[in-house]
């Protein structure tokens, strides 16, 4: 399976394409602003518009949603998201939250003053997902052997995608800025903890994290 990942870096955000049976899924599409560099890695890999069958939005923070609407329009893709996250696309509502660690307030507060120094706007365009995905849904109908897990606490909607190989595609519940840890900024916590203690029971390998380096899941239990 690994080697049919592509990994996206855009600056602080990675997407992941997987190459599947017929075609290509996407996971996450980082920010607009980063769109050139989304469209290099897609065209790289072959995935020319006609060939993207799905892209899988594990959340609906704006650095993970940026390039829906273009995609959309452009790649003639489904878009897929859990249900509760919808009104962060469709209305470009803004969740608060609060964060678990001193270097998430640090880069909180460094992006901010970056922001206000540099003019920087994170900004997307409104989009309506096409499919709804819910806990334990197959996605074999997309050439893609992988269940999908809810795994709420980051945002309400937040999913994961675990391969039968023992990948998981984890959004922002974890992340490997500096080590592999859970989720920085928190909508619930103790559904962040639920969704964590569950996701220990399954046969996750690898984790792909929204932000960060993959990492073995097994490195977590020492951190968490």
């Amino acid at each position: 399976m690994e080697e049919d990942i592509r990994i996206i870096e855009m600056s602080f955000v990675n997407a992941f394409l997987v190459k599947t049976e017929g075609g290509f899924i996407l996971i996450d599409t980082g920010l607009a602003m980063f769109r050139d560099k989304l469209e290099n890695g897609l065209l790289s890999a072959g995935c020319t518009p006609g060939k993207l069958r799905l892209v899988v939005i594990t959340h609906g923070d704006f650095d993970h949603t940026g390039n829906c609407s273009m995609l959309q329009k452009k790649y003639h893709c489904k878009i897929a998201m859990h249900k509760d996250d919808s009104s962060m696309a469709e209305n470009l509502v803004f969740l608060k939250r609060k964060t678990r660690t001193l270097s998430g307030k640090v880069f909180t507060l460094l992006r901010k003053i970056s922001r206000k120094i540099k003019g920087m706007k994170f900004s997307f365009d409104k989009f309506t997902p096409d499919l709804f995905l819910h806990d334990g849904q197959r996605l074999d109908e997309f050439g893609f052997k992988a269940t999908v897990i809810h795994i709420p606490g980051h945002t309400r909607g937040s999913i994961g995608l675990l391969t039968d190989d023992g990948a998981l595609f984890a959004g922002d519940t974890f992340t490997n800025r500096s080590k592999p840890d859970v989720a920085t900024y928190v909508e619930n916590a103790s559904e962040l903890e639920n969704s964590i203690r569950r996701l220990k029971t399954l046969p996750v390998k690898t984790v792909y994290p929204g932000h960060g380096k993959p990492f073995e899941m097994k490195q977590l239990f020492h951190t968490v």
